[in-house]
């Protein structure tokens, strides 16, 4: 359950009045309660594809460490594509969540390391698939290897569930 609230505040920026608007959360995956809110708050730019402000109430965290594009059997996938390899990054971000009993609708947080920040909309076209209710925080950070120079993407998500 989705519960998108918008709020108008008193508040004037620049002679404008400005809006917040906030979207929380629910029942987790668990069927108990944890509460996430998202938002994306007046004087910051509008983001593309996340939330500026994340937090969470309740619940239990989960931390997902990077993730790259290797399969279940350890061999790389993609070689050269970033694409196939995101695709790959997700798919094992998706396994690695369920197994701790969340979903993508219960991370907060996601950090994304490319070696090429350019391709970032290849990213996002995948990941749109994935996250579908709610965006959380997100940082992108180029680098200049991963752990095998094979790897193009590397991504690490951190959610919250109930308890």
């Amino acid at each position: 359950m989705v519960r998108v609230t918008r709020l108008t505040l008193g508040l004037t920026l620049a002679g404008i009045a400005a809006g917040l608007v906030i979207a929380t959360v629910g029942p987790s995956a668990q069927g108990g309660r944890s509460v996430i809110t998202r938002m994306n708050p007046p004087g910051i730019s509008t983001p593309t594809g996340y939330s500026h402000v994340v937090s969470a109430k309740g619940g239990r965290t989960i931390w997902i460490a990077g993730q790259v594009a290797n399969d279940a059997k350890g061999q790389l996938v993609g070689k050269g594509d970033v694409a196939a390899q995101a695709a790959q990054v997700f798919a094992n971000l998706d396994t690695a969540l369920k197994a701790a009993g969340a979903t993508f609708d219960d991370v907060v947080k996601v950090n994304y390391y490319l070696l090429d920040a350019s391709q970032v909309q290849v990213v996002r076209d995948i990941r749109a698939k994935y996250f579908t209710k709610g965006l959380p925080a997100s940082t992108l950070v180029q680098v200049g290897r991963l752990a095998s120079p094979d790897f193009l993407i590397e991504i690490e998500v951190t959610a919250v569930v109930a308890e």
